[in-house]
């Protein structure tokens, strides 16, 4: 990334020298590759490494989830990632739990060892889940991600909690997050304008409205949403307007965009907190309008390329 592309009230301004966060993404998705050597995984069953690590199978119709459709999210059994939303689940009769659509970015593609079949995996930690079919029509998407029970694990709605910030480039507010204790995914989106699904290209074009956005699950049983603005706080630079270190535009916006009203007293609150240290901060608290995922090989950045963003990093400041 040699080259950053600045682009803001339709002018596009080329700064040699500077590397911009988001300049890559116009070369799209380069190869992918799960996991980090450093992520703690959770202790298996035989039957369980013999699936997620052999990559086996288990037998039909035997899985705790094959009939399962409590509200909820299936993450990885080996290392909590989130993988799959309860609403896109569905009954396919094929003997094992079946859904139409990942958490974007979850789950990697392979071609399977046997020449015939796509392989999915864990995106994070690379545990084998199953292999994904298209094609069978059995719902609008076409798509079956047919997924052994025993590489997964559940978390009720209940324990579900969302929460939205906009603190500039996507890639390393995504990848810091999808660190911190109790997440259980971070997904690169577009939120705040005033167009239906718009693209990375119309967003950068500084005429939607929309910010680069972080859409975070995580599990209320073992972190909290206070915890989790805390920590956006101190990974981005909240007294910057309009920018973030070298990527300049609206979309690069400092924002919470607040699910309910205790979402946005806390944020007001860490606000007042910053403030009363001398901290001129700029983050605005806005409603959360329709997030949208951004383009795939946004997704998980910083892992499939390697590498520790570098237009972000953790400052203690509570």
């Amino acid at each position: 990334m040699s080259v950053l592309r600045v682009l803001r009230a339709g002018w596009l301004v080329a700064l040699l020298g500077l590397a911009g966060c988001g300049a890559a993404a116009d070369r799209g998705a380069s190869g992918g590759g799960g996991g980090g050597s450093a992520m703690m995984h959770n202790q298996l069953s035989p039957e369980e490494e013999r699936v997620i690590v052999g990559r086996g199978t288990e037998a039909p119709f035997s899985g705790r989830f094959d009939g399962h459709f409590e509200a909820g999210v299936y993450t990885c059994r080996r290392c909590g990632a989130g993988l799959y939303r309860s609403e896109d689940k569905f009954r396919s009769g094929c003997g094992w739990p079946s859904f139409d659509a990942e958490i974007p970015g979850a789950v990697e593609r392979r071609a399977d060892p046997d020449g015939r079949r796509t392989e999915i995996v864990c995106a994070a930690c690379g545990g084998h889940l199953g292999h994904v079919f298209t094609g069978e029509e059995l719902t609008a998407r076409n798509v079956r991600h047919c997924v052994n029970s025993v590489s997964m694990d559940f978390v009720p709605a209940g324990r579900v909690g969302r929460a939205i910030f906009a603190g500039g480039c996507f890639w390393g507010v995504e990848h810091l997050f999808r660190k911190e204790p109790g997440v259980l995914a971070a997904v690169s989106g577009y939120i705040g304008g005033l167009t239906e699904r718009p693209g990375y290209r119309e967003v950068c074009s500084g005429t939607t409205g929309h910010a680069e956005a972080v859409e975070v699950l995580f599990d209320k049983s073992r972190t909290d949403y206070r915890r989790l603005a805390m920590y956006f706080f101190e990974i981005h630079d909240p007294t910057q307007v309009g920018r973030q270190g070298p990527d300049v535009g609206e979309q690069y916006r400092s924002a919470v965009f607040h699910l309910d009203e205790d979402q946005r007293k806390a944020a007001l609150e860490l606000i007042g907190t910053l403030r009363g240290k001398g901290l001129r901060v700029a983050t605005e608290v806005v409603p959360a309008g329709t997030f949208w995922p951004a383009e795939d090989y946004h997704q998980r950045h910083y892992s499939r390329e390697g590498g520790e963003p570098y237009c972000h990093a953790r400052v203690k400041r509570f």
